[in-house]
């Protein structure tokens, strides 16, 4: 491990652009942030440089969609726990990530807040290499009885009087991103997805059953994004589209998808790249707490969640999230044959731009933050940079 005092100079074999791949570029890094692309016929002699043979940097992921990992549910967690999720992440090539919190109590809500608060805060002041809480992802807890998965209905409510939403703690931080998954079709479900933009929220459309109509209208109220795209959402249905045939069917919607092999079979990941492209997709983990651990029996949400084989299932059955990182889910898609620059695009470029932070991060740019991650030629992580600060496996 190391700590680069600025600036710094990166040599490495290979850089992944917005729409290219550049061969031996040197990356000036001044204050945290890429001050210049140095490309390969010119020189800069510079005394602190760091080589990296082998390796190609892609902008660092961004995971918009994370419950935990090594033992941590952002739902139930201190700062310290969160903190653990943040320099696991960093050594996986995630650089940034959205804290996900399923369906529970007021009250855990507004501990969960705080802690992804108080961590956001010393990300702003820490030297050391965690990736950076961007803010807080609601799963829920506006969502259909029907379409579950595994959150628990207990805790799912309707919008009925508009107080409700007010019982979702905010993050008093001008930069943080407030984010929810809404299934439109429950009562009051449209004039919510109204307010939520006019607050500035992020809506996306999840754990749901809604028709076609439901589905525009929510478009038109702000919704332009879907949550794990065919995962808590009816199968398509020749003579009922549903969710599914309406997301591939709108150029005008985004979609993020888990990429493990488990919740979409890898044909399937093909022809949705196929059918919305790379620019309108986006990787997630949805991780859980078990990420990082192996195999084995985990109390997680108020219940036993076992892992075999890397797959999740709790006691009726369900998939239970993952246990991936975002480092699997692009090697994934990299398995699949897709190229460098449409892997950034749907890690790194499309997560940011979702959040609203494409201007200062998500891509390889001059001006933009050095959050970066290295690659080799298997896919493994040898470099990662979070604002200037860098690791090394």
């Amino acid at each position: 491990m190391a700590n680069h005092k600025e600036p710094t100079l990166l040599r490495c074999a290979r850089a992944v652009l917005l729409d290219r791949v550049i061969e031996s570029p040197s990356l000036w890094i001044e204050q945290g942030k890429i001050k210049r692309i140095v490309e390969t016929d010119e020189r800069v002699d510079k005394s602190d440089s760091y080589d990296l043979p082998g390796v190609t940097l892609f902008p660092g992921f961004i995971d918009v969609h994370i419950h935990g990992a090594v033992g941590v549910d952002t739902t139930d967690a201190s700062v310290d726990d969160l903190r653990r999720v943040s320099h696991f992440l960093a050594r996986h090539g995630i650089t940034a990530w959205l804290p996900t919190l399923v369906p529970a109590a007021t009250d855990v809500y507004r501990r969960a807040v705080d802690s992804i608060s108080s961590l956001m805060l010393e990300d702003a002041e820490t030297s050391s290499i965690q990736a950076r809480a961007l803010g807080v992802h609601y799963e829920g807890p506006f969502v259909s009885n029907q379409q579950c998965g595994a959150l628990h209905r207990e805790h799912f409510r309707t919008y009925l009087t508009g107080k409700e939403l007010d019982e979702l703690p905010v993050i008093r931080n001008q930069k943080a991103v407030h984010f929810t998954t809404v299934a439109p079709e429950i009562e009051g479900g449209i004039q919510l997805v109204k307010e939520l933009t006019r607050r500035g929220w992020i809506t996306s459309i999840g754990h749901t059953r809604a028709d076609l109509a439901i589905l525009d209208r929510a478009l038109a109220a702000g919704a332009r994004h879907m949550t794990h795209f065919m995962n808590a959402m009816p199968p398509l249905h020749h003579r009922s589209p549903g969710p599914v045939g309406w997301g591939l069917s709108r150029d005008d919607v985004t979609c993020d998808i888990i990429a493990d092999g488990v919740h979409l079979d890898p044909a399937m990941l093909r022809l949705l790249v196929k059918v919305k492209t790379s620019d309108r997709l986006a990787l997630i983990s949805d991780a859980i707490a078990a990420a990082g651990s192996g195999d084995g029996d985990y109390q997680i949400w108020g219940e036993t969640i076992s892992v075999t084989n890397g797959r999740t299932q709790n006691a009726q059955g369900s998939i239970a999230g993952s246990v991936i990182s975002m480092l699997d889910a692009v090697r994934m898609m990299r398995s699949l044959g897709l190229s460098e620059v449409e892997v950034a695009r749907m890690a790194s470029t499309n997560p940011a731009r979702l959040l609203g932070i494409d201007h200062e991060c998500g891509s390889i740019e001059e001006g933009k933050r050095a959050d970066l991650v290295g690659l080799d030629d298997d896919g493994k992580m040898r470099f990662s940079m979070v604002g200037g600060l860098g690791l090394r496996s």
